[in-house]
């Protein structure tokens, strides 16, 4: 079955998908098949990328919620969450999904094991965060939303007892991805103990400012890099199923 599949973002120099999906098509042997990246400046540029015949996208920042207006359906989770990391367009009809729900949840219980969290900060606001609260409602998990938007809790009121109280941290925030690697989150590290748990979506570098001010706390942390191939893989299993 070939594919033409790409990436829509902007921007998208830090890109890991198209590697991945073409060590994929080697790996399978799928001839005729291709993934590339798409860096459009405004969302409706998408329709050029329709227009060029592709069969699935996946959507990264800034443009998960932004896109919902150009499909012509959403899966019930996408619907709920109100943001798509995932396309598929079957007799040009564009359906969206939300495949960073899975990867999120799965690399997330694979990082806290038995240890159960009662509450949490999401860093962020925009469409990854969308799937971040999903997943931890789901597990029960009460958290606050830390934005520089109106009605979320403000970085500047953030305290050493808000830190302490809430033990999960998650990043959903490009502060920190390569190139702007001396950039974070601005909250009050000096709060952070044994106990809490700091999990950076950003996976390039490695190991942003905010992840080692976690580990210099002691604190546990994680990297995007699992969530990003437990839902490539999510995404691609949507893609080939008939």
């Amino acid at each position: 079955m070939s594919h033409k599949l790409g990436l829509i973002g902007y921007p998208l120099s830090h890109s890991f998908s198209p590697t991945y999906f073409a060590e994929k098509f080697k790996e399978l042997n799928i001839q005729d098949s291709e993934y590339l990246a798409y860096s459009i400046d405004e969302i409706d540029k998408i329709n050029e990328i329709f227009n060029l015949g592709v069969t699935g996208l996946n959507v990264t920042i800034p443009y998960k919620e932004q896109v919902i207006a150009f499909l012509d359906e959403l899966s019930a989770e996408a619907a709920e969450i109100g943001a798509v990391n995932t396309i598929k367009v079957e007799n040009s009809r564009k359906v969206g999904y939300n495949t960073d729900v899975y990867g999120f949840q799965a690399s997330l219980l694979k990082q806290l094991g038995d240890v159960k969290i009662g509450k949490a900060l999401i860093l962020g606001s925009g469409g990854a965060s969308k799937a971040v609260r999903f997943v931890l409602k789901n597990m029960g998990i009460d958290y606050k939303i830390v934005s520089r938007k109106k009605n979320y809790l403000n970085y500047l009121n953030l305290n050493n007892k808000i830190i302490q109280d809430h033990k999960l941290i998650v990043n959903t925030t490009p502060l920190g991805m390569y190139p702007h690697v001396d950039n974070c989150p601005s909250i009050p590290y000096e709060g952070l103990t044994e106990q809490h748990f700091l999990y950076d979506l950003v996976y390039n570098p490695e190991k942003t400012l905010f992840l080692m001010k976690g580990e210099s706390a002691g604190s546990n942390i994680k990297n995007g890099n699992d969530m990003l191939v437990l839902q490539a893989e999510k995404s691609w299993e949507i893609w080939n199923q008939k």
